[in-house]
C-alpha cells in the first residue's frame, strides 16, 4: 500500500495520541514522521505512516480510524501519499 498521510483535528482530550498510535501499532503500521500541536485547546496532529506491512486494506483502515475519531470526538482523515502530493503540488 505504501505511505499514508493521517491527520487528526479536534478539541483536545486525554488519550488521542495513545489511541491512534495503539491502533497503528496493533496493525503493523509504522509511523515515519509525526507532528502535533495544541492551540487554544484544539488538537492538530499530522503523521506520515508506512502501511506496506499491514494486512488491513485502505478502506478498512480509514473506517477503523474514523470510528476511533468518533469515540474521541475528533476528525481523523487518511489520504494516500501520492494523492496528497498531487493535490498539494504548486
Amino acid at each position: 500500500m505504501g505511505k499514508t498521510i493521517v491527520t487528526v483535528l479536534g478539541k483536545d482530550t486525554v488519550g488521542i495520541i495513545a489511541k491512534v498510535c495503539t491502533y497503528l501499532s496493533n496493525n503493523n503500521i509504522n509511523i515515519e514522521d509525526i507532528t502535533q500541536t495544541i492551540t487554544q485547546g484544539y488538537f492538530n496532529m499530522m503523521m506520515i505512516v508506512d502501511t506496506s506491512n499491514t494486512e488491513k486494506n485502505f478502506s478498512d483502515m480509514v473506517e477503523d480510524l474514523n470510528g476511533i475519531g468518533e469515540e474521541l470526538g475528533v476528525k481523523i482523515n487518511c489520504q494516500k501519499e501520492e494523492i496528497f502530493t498531487k493535490m498539494h503540488r504548486i
